[in-house]
């Protein structure tokens, strides 16, 4: 077995090492006495690895891909990607890759906005985790393991599949990686109640930069609290997390209604700022706004989509909306129970009717070139403010969208310090920037020029000193690290950003975790390492 392992891993550097220009001879000594440490259960290298001149490899890299814009990079293709079967088989690359100085970057479900997680400067190795996914449920007392490599649909099936009265607070995309969402916040429509889905993770697997497997006990509480909305990119390979599931009544209720400027909706959404995060824990009421042409003309008008889920039947929730927000004018037939399960696919706009099973599908539901950013309001913006956002949304003739997102509720009850996700309390709202274009050509920076005009008008309306940011949808723009290592003011710009007050803490279990920075990339938290000025 131990001679297997080490033909695996052979063929693995010589196709990294031969694509990197660094030749094998150089380094043979070193791989072979790499190489015979280890002992793994052996398995085909044609299931593990791809590389350029395999017919796979293209397909492989781009198959999780929602963002195609990262692509554009001339820099973007790693030297192999890696897909293992076993634990054993990433502490092993973890420990190769650290000594032959390559780098990695962890592939849960391809989500990452910059595309952090399948790009680099620098060679490197795309450790997808696509093959562990299991997913472990404890009836008894209501908790679940599950691999980093699982996507949020199958989790929600999962957990259907046994109970159709449980459910989890995370993300409304089902193509999406539980090992990183989970790792930066994870936000859901039940979030207002349950809190974020980092708020319900008791254990974590991960494997460390000496390619040691830790769990909650050996890991310590410094760096457990640092990889639940801190990255866990940053400080090593997260392989599972056990989370909490929560009780929900066998049905919810959900509505999506429309309203236009014809329909007073400048109001409508400046009152909705005033009770969004007021109103009812169990009601999380998003909304999405377009400019779209009108149906009485043809000119453009704004379109808002005001989209809930309430946990609790219609007649509650009318009774509420009643009394907190009769200006929008909901109406009986405008809302729909039905299970949690369900609710998750009307979420995620499948038919009505689609079987469950779609969400095992772990292939993007739409892929496009797109550029997004996030803030977060503390205070309502006045219709004046909001009427320059409508003259901006007229501007781009790209598919744009800004989405608010309540918060309030579980949400103000858990300090900023609790996790490194720090926006709690007197967040009223986040907002989610996002503009698309369907093919990569010469209009690509005009609509990453429009998001960035509109961003910068925005910052007369959100937080300050410093302007926040949602790490889940991350955002270059904020800055980045100089290559190799980097200086903590260097990362503070953005990093105080992400995580406020949380940084330095951050900053301290990195360096204490991974001294020499091992796991890195344009946005990681960086180590204060001998020789680096704070």
């Amino acid at each position: 077995m131990k001679s297997s392992n080490t033909s695996l891993l052979l063929f693995l550097f010589i196709y990294l090492f031969s694509f990197s220009g660094i030749t094998l001879a150089d380094t043979h000594n070193e791989f072979i006495q790499c190489l015979s440490s280890y002992s793994q259960n052996f398995t085909s290298i044609s299931t593990l690895i791809y590389t350029p001149n395999n017919s796979s490899y293209r397909p492989i890299l781009l198959s999780s891909a929602q963002n195609l814009r990262p692509y554009s990079s001339p820099l973007s293709d790693p030297l192999a990607i890696i897909t293992p079967l076993y634990e054993s088989q990433i502490q092993e690359i973890v420990q190769c890759s650290k000594l032959h100085g390559v780098e990695i970057r962890v592939r849960s479900g391809g989500h990452d906005y910059e595309g952090l997680s399948y790009i680099s400067e620098s060679p490197f190795v795309i450790l997808d985790l696509r093959n562990l996914r299991s997913i472990t449920i404890n009836t008894e007392n209501n908790t679940l393991w599950v691999q980093a490599g699982a996507t949020l649909g199958e989790l929600y099936y999962s957990i259907a599949e046994k109970n159709r009265t449980l459910a989890f607070p995370a993300g409304v995309c089902p193509t999406v990686g539980v090992g990183g969402h989970f790792s930066g916040g994870g936000f859901g429509m039940i979030s207002r109640k349950y809190g974020l889905a980092i708020d319900n993770i008791i254990d974590a697997r991960m494997v460390n930069v000496n390619g040691t497997i830790l769990n909650r006990e050996s890991m310590g509480e410094d760096l457990f609290w640092a990889i639940r909305g801190g990255g866990g990119a940053s400080f090593g390979v997260i392989l599972a997390w056990k989370i909490n599931l929560v009780s929900v009544p066998e049905n919810v209720t959900v509505f999506n209604v429309t309203r236009t400027l014809e329909q007073n909706v400048t109001k409508l959404v400046h009152r909705w700022q005033y009770i969004a995060d007021k109103i009812d824990e169990n009601l999380v009421i998003r909304l999405f706004l377009r400019s779209v042409n009108s149906s009485q003309n043809g000119d453009k008008t704004i379109e808002v989509s005001f989209t809930a889920m309430f946990v609790g039947g219609a007649d509650t929730l009318l009774q509420i909306l009643q009394e907190t927000f009769p200006e929008l004018g909901l109406l009986r037939e405008d809302c729909i129970e039905m299970s949690w399960i369900e609710s998750i696919l009307y979420m995620a706009q499948f038919p009505r009717g689609s079987p469950l099973d779609v969400l095992l599908n772990r292939n993007p539901q739409g892929r496009a070139f797109f550029k997004g950013k996030s803030d977060y309001v503390r205070e309502p913006i006045s219709e004046k403010g909001l009427l320059g956002i409508w003259e901006r949304l007229y501007e781009e003739v790209g598919s744009s969208e800004l989405q608010f997102t309540p918060y309030g509720g579980r949400m103000n009850e858990i300090s900023e310090s609790e996790l490194p996700f720090p926006h709690r309390s007197g967040n009223i709202y986040m907002i989610h920037y996002v503009v698309a274009w369907g093919e990569e050509d010469v209009e690509a920076q005009r609509h990453i020029s429009w998001i960035r005009r509109l961003y910068n008008y925005m910052s007369l309306y959100v937080s300050k000193s410093p302007r926040g940011a949602y790490l889940n949808y991350r955002d270059l723009d904020l800055g980045v690290n100089n290559k190799g290592n980097t200086s903590y003011a260097k990362a503070s710009i953005w990093g105080t950003k992400y995580f406020r007050n949380n940084f330095n803490r951050l900053v301290h279990v990195k360096t204490k975790v991974d001294p020499a920075n091992f796991f890195r990339n344009e946005q990681s938290i960086p180590s204060l390492s001998s020789g680096w000025k704070k």
